[in-house]
């Protein structure tokens, strides 16, 4: 049967056989799968995460507020492997809807979680007084355009890159759908950044971190391998942000956490101390063999 000819049943039923890259970890259902208690580090914050765009956001804001003296942001940051990881009871504890990131913050007397990216850039902006403005119509710019990625990254991601790269079939309505949006919304953040240099303004902030590893890896043709598809190198500002920000040394390192794939040298799957990037990339931990 075609996406043409089918028609939706009374009342859908659950098919584990429907295929596609992320099928077998996909369920209708919340809650856990297994026991598993999460670790816990030394450091007052402790992340368990995965470098995906939206797990990046949260290491690029540690290593920044680091990066500007602020040494009560240390943290620990643990691999979770979203294939079942997720459902564990102690990752489920901290984060109920099963998505990394994830956060506990033990700074003080009694830990508390956060979840979601969003959520917790901004709480650690807060906290931190940093890469937030503080003028009011600057903190409103800044917060427009952290929540726009909230809204338009599953367009991106659950849409465009599913469909494009993810799903058992190639649907034309759907791949144009997505297309069509992906392209819109590389539009508005090229025009905004033909205006100022960065999203907020003069200034680099959370909204940049939120959005960066979706955009700026879409712009460089590295999500999805739908680069030449969307014709992504017409969008002169967006690129000029995008290596500007990848420039950044906080950035860099941030990229680097919880990667669990590409260059050995460039995987750092654990993050305890600062000297982790230098002693305990995984080229160090598993050398070459001859």
């Amino acid at each position: 049967m075609t996406d043409t000819e089918y028609a939706p049943p009374a009342v859908w039923v659950w098919d584990k056989e429907s295929g596609g890259r992320f099928a077998a970890i996909n369920r209708p259902t919340a809650g856990p799968t297994h026991d598993k208690d999460l670790p816990v580090g030394k450091h007052p914050f402790q992340l368990y995460s995965l470098a995906t765009p939206n797990g990046v956001k949260v290491t690029v804001m540690f290593e920044e507020l680091l990066a500007a003296g602020h040494k009560g942001a240390e943290y620990d940051a643990w691999l979770v492997v979203i294939q079942g990881d997720q459902f564990g009871s102690g990752f489920v504890g901290v984060n109920p809807n099963s998505k990394i990131p994830a956060l506990m913050d033990r700074s003080g007397p009694t830990p508390f979680r956060v979840f979601e990216s969003g959520a917790i850039l901004l709480h650690l902006a807060e906290k931190f007084g940093a890469f937030l403005p503080t003028d009011a119509a600057a903190r409103a710019e800044c917060l427009s355009w952290l929540f726009w990625q909230m809204g338009s990254a599953p367009y991106l991601g659950g849409g465009f890159g599913h469909f494009y790269a993810y799903a058992p079939t190639k649907i034309e309505y759907a791949i144009d759908r997505y297309a069509m949006e992906v392209k819109r919304q590389l539009d508005v953040l090229d025009r905004r950044l033909a205006e100022t240099e960065y999203l907020a303004g003069d200034e680099f902030t959370i909204a940049d971190m939120a959005v960066w590893p979706w955009y700026g890896a879409m712009a460089k043709g590295r999500l999805y391998g739908g680069g030449e598809f969307l014709q992504v190198q017409d969008y002169k500002n967006l690129l000029r942000w995008t290596d500007q920000i990848a420039e950044r040394p906080a950035v860099k390192r941030g990229r680097m956490v919880n990667c669990a794939w590409g260059e050995p040298a460039h995987q750092l799957r654990e993050r305890h101390d600062a000297s982790d990037f230098a002693l305990r990339t995984q080229d160090k931990l598993e050398p070459a063999e001859g």
